[in-house]
């Protein structure tokens, strides 16, 4: 199998007409050696169906067939994803036949293909909702290494009490732990983009928060599991909506007013004086079920 080198690169991008456009967030990965790095961070084994989110020329594609059962490519560019089958039969003819490719947006198509692992180099712009999007639409997803903006890398990854913690960092934490893993300097896309790239490896928890949502309500079963995350979702949203205040009046309106809010913070053993920023994500389950747990919200 050959890797997709500068020249392959812009000799694909001049056959297919192609530009990469800002819009679409598009900086192809043109050097190998990267390739193989995050191929190799993604620890995948021989039985993972990987995922990729905008395969783009088709770098990254190249380097999962190598190691993975099956790789599900979402691409939204027509003309990518059209010639996406033909890259992979050029450079990779004996793996070809493992490559399934779906043309769409990433938060809109149904993926059938019970992937197992998310290995993508992602737009900056839509990092966040796509990785928050599939970890909550496919339960098949166990694990993840994806290549985003340094600073997106930064924030998901971030704990309680960190300046960048925030909105991503605690959804995230909902389905997974994750943490860095290594930097990409500009230089191995083309274009260059301005930003250096971050790689952020996570792992599926192997019992849901959404149980302990349900458990600490007093009533497991009345909270499915959609139920559970978009009720502690509401919290975090309220919470960081105005990080500056205090919960007891950042979750004022959430919770019908400053005194109930009050009420559920404390029956969740959490500080009413405190701020957003220094919860955890259990944290957050917490106030979510006491919240249901209450007789009547204000």
């Amino acid at each position: 199998m050959t890797l997709l080198g500068p020249a392959e690169i812009r000799e694909l991008a001049a056959e297919l007409g192609v530009r990469p456009t800002k819009q679409l967030g598009q900086n192809f990965v043109h050097d190998p050696n990267t390739v193989r790095r995050i191929v190799r961070a993604a620890e995948l084994s021989a039985d993972d169906v990987a995922l990729e989110v905008g395969p783009g020329l088709g770098s990254l594609t190249l380097g999962l067939l190598e190691v993975a059962d099956k790789v599900c490519a979402v691409e939204i560019d027509p003309v990518l994803a059209k010639a996406l089958p033909a890259t992979a039969q050029r450079f990779a003819p004996e793996q070809a036949g493992r490559l399934h490719v779906i043309e769409g947006d990433a938060l809109r198509v149904d993926v059938d293909q019970k992937p197992t692992a998310l290995v993508a180099n992602l737009p900056y712009n839509v990092a966040v909702p796509v990785v928050l999007h599939l970890l909550a639409t496919l339960p098949s997803l166990r694990k993840g290494l994806v290549m985003v903006q340094k600073e997106v890398a930064d924030r998901l990854v971030a704990g309680p009490g960190s300046r960048v913690y925030g909105v991503p960092s605690v959804k995230l934490a909902w389905y997974a732990t994750a943490k860095q893993a290594g930097k990409v300097p500009p230089s191995v896309f083309w274009p260059v983009p301005n930003v250096d790239s971050g790689l952020v490896a996570f792992t599926r928890r192997e019992t849901p928060l959404e149980e302990a949502v349900g458990a600490d309500a007093g009533d497991a079963g009345a909270v499915g599991a959609d139920a559970g995350r978009k009720a502690t979702f509401a919290v975090v949203d309220a919470a960081f909506a105005q990080r500056r205040k205090t919960l007891r009046a950042a979750l004022a309106g959430w919770a019908g007013g400053p005194d109930a809010a009050e009420r559920i913070l404390r029956a969740a053993g959490v500080d009413p004086g405190a701020r957003g920023e220094q919860l955890t994500v259990h944290d957050f389950t917490r106030i979510a079920s006491q919240r249901q747990a209450q007789p009547s919200h204000g």
